[in-house]
């Protein structure tokens, strides 16, 4: 194998490596500390600076600005978070991001095998799914830099090669040409963290001199700058499809990049020798990876301090560039919330399909509440209408449950995360029976108006007693859906002493139903239909109080929906 393959082989494999590595870190701390991210983005309030906190700890803690900003454009396209809050957190996550790089400039070659050693040995050994997912991190930790040592072992022949000097050369007396090259090689690999770490171990080549490195800080920094306008394309694909508050989310990420590259490009020597004041002293090739990683963050960190203060006008120019357009109707078995996007990150996955099943109990009211107009009416064309809804209802359910089971067979939930997830996918059972019921009311309810054709309809009292079931079902209903989203458990026992009520109301229907059949008040014929009715009213009420004792608390961590 000639040197030019071996060199393609290696740094190819290395940075496969280092990708694999800082994406199995990232899932893995996520595992161990996902509810913990949701506690950081709680903290969220108007003020823009504790928003910037919160995006910066939360990509601290993912080591992928991508994860955070898809995150932030999921919560936003759903509704869980306002337009501002969504920038105030990808200002932040551009801070975050900027670990990665500070992680590498420290020289722990040394170690890698040992973090890979012991990484794999914790998880091994652990019983517990938490030791076992840091015994996974430190594993990947060990990985992400033995890729990195790969990448900068195949580099070395690069320092004696004319013609790649040369090409260098080039990139760095042109600053626009290094912002081209930075921006191609993010869109590439999808990772701005892995063309920084790509970049820093270039830079570490000597030139023949054995100090001088064969990059340069001045010409590192237009690289770096292309790099950072590479890492928007993930957010504008993540909002494709979203809501006009997530594409403008995507659009402000884009132009705090292109701004500060544009701000920057004009700076380079003057900022080059600010970098070189701020960072260790010491042979050009030795503090390069750290002069590059603290060119990455003073870079955001400028930006982010000039953009915060102008938040306000950020938000007035997405908004202005993604207007406001006609909203085309929604059928009601179309999920509002979900986003499939978000698999890799199950805290904010959950969320949304908590925001999901609020609107999936919604649904389920309304169909007790039209089924109800329909004993009191027997209007066809009323039930035609429920019928449809009452499938429309069932297919939304349905699609919940498929994201669901597609989190689950995800893998990245942690055992709280899947208990959650697992109490969500029961109380959509509820849910979906409270639909089937209505169907199969709904039935009864017409083949008793096929007997009506030979034979006297229900009676005025049986029509009454069934329209007040009925109004108590949906009475059990609203007070159990309450206490899902309110969390306030004081109604249990009015809702159990309703069930109680409706056990002896449903005795009283059947026996007053024999009486107006015995005074021909109502036809025998329609017994059959009118007990089954009951039946399944009996259960649509089982089936509220079931609702009722999930211990579940659908709220999200931003806005709490209390149905008055």
């Amino acid at each position: 194998m000639n040197d030019t393959l071996r060199i393609l082989f290696g740094l190819l494999g290395g940075l496969a490596v280092f990708i694999f590595g800082m994406n199995m870190m990232s899932e893995c701390l996520q595992k161990a500390a996902g509810e913990k991210m949701k506690s950081i983005l709680e903290l969220l309030t108007k003020n823009p600076v504790m928003g910037v906190l919160a995006g910066a700890l939360t990509t601290a803690v993912l080591q992928s600005s991508s994860a955070t900003t898809v995150m932030a454009i999921g919560f936003v396209s759903a509704g869980l978070m306002s337009l501002p809050q969504s920038i105030s957190i990808i200002l932040g996550a551009n801070i975050g991001t900027t670990m990665t790089a500070q992680i590498i400039a420290f020289k722990i070659s040394d170690y890698i095998y040992l973090f890979i050693f012991a990484g794999f040995a914790v998880s091994y050994l652990a019983k517990t799914e938490k030791a076992k997912n840091i015994g996974q991190t430190v594993f990947a930790f060990g990985l992400l830099f033995l890729g990195i040592e790969t990448m900068g072992g195949v580099m070395k022949p690069l320092a004696g090669s004319p013609f790649f000097l040369n090409l260098i050369a080039k990139v760095a007396d042109i600053p626009v040409l290094g912002v081209l090259v930075g921006t191609f090689m993010t869109l590439v690999v999808q990772s701005s963290s892995a063309t920084i770490a790509v970049l820093q171990n270039f830079a570490e080549q000597p030139l023949a001199d054995g100090v001088t490195s064969i990059l340069g800080l001045a010409g590192a920094i237009p690289i770096l700058l292309g790099d950072n306008v590479g890492t928007t394309i993930t957010a504008l694909l993540a909002c494709v499809g979203q809501a006009k508050d997530a594409k403008r989310t995507a659009l402000a990420h884009c132009i705090f990049n292109l701004s500060g590259c544009f701000l920057f490009i004009w700076l380079i020597q003057p900022f080059a020798s600010v970098i070189r004041v701020l960072s260790p002293a010491g042979p050009e090739v030795e503090v390069i990876s750290r002069q590059i990683a603290n060119a990455h963050t003073m870079f955001n960190l400028v930006m982010t301090l000039i953009w915060t203060p102008l938040l306000p006008y950020m938000v007035k120019l997405v908004s202005g560039i993604v207007r406001e357009g006609a909203k085309a109707p929604q059928a009601l078995s179309e999920p509002v919330y979900l986003d499939h996007k978000l698999m890799a990150q199950p805290a904010a996955a959950l969320r949304l399909a908590e925001k999901e099943m609020i609107h999936c109990g919604e649904s389920a009211d309304g169909l007790l509440s039209d089924l109800c107009g329909l004993v009191r009416t027997e209007d066809k064309k009323m039930s035609a209408r429920i019928l449809e809804q009452t499938d429309q209802a069932r297919r939304l359910y349905e699609q919940v449950t498929e994201y669901l089971s597609e989190l689950f067979s995800a893998g990245s939930m942690s055992e709280e995360q899947a208990k959650e997830a697992a109490g969500l996918m029961y109380l959509l059972g509820d849910f979906d029976r409270i639909a089937f019921l209505c169907q199969e009311v709904l039935a009864l309810l017409a083949e008793k108006n096929e007997k009506k054709k030979k034979n006297a309809g229900f009676s005025k009292e049986a029509r009454r007693d069934l329209e007040q079931s009925l109004a108590l079902i949906m009475e059990m209903y609203e007070e159990a859906f309450y206490m899902l989203v309110s969390g306030d458990r004081d109604k249990i026992k009015k809702i159990r002493r309703k069930k109680e009520k409706m056990l002896e109301l449903s005795l009283h229907m059947r026996k007053a139903h024999l009486e107006r059949v015995e005074k021909g008040k109502c036809s025998a014929k329609l017994t059959k239909p009118f007990y089954k009715i009951l039946n399944a009213l009996d259960r649509l009420s089982n089936s509220c109080a079931n609702v009722a004792d999930h211990e579940l608390l659908l709220q999200s961590p931003y806005e709490r929906v209390i149905r008055k």
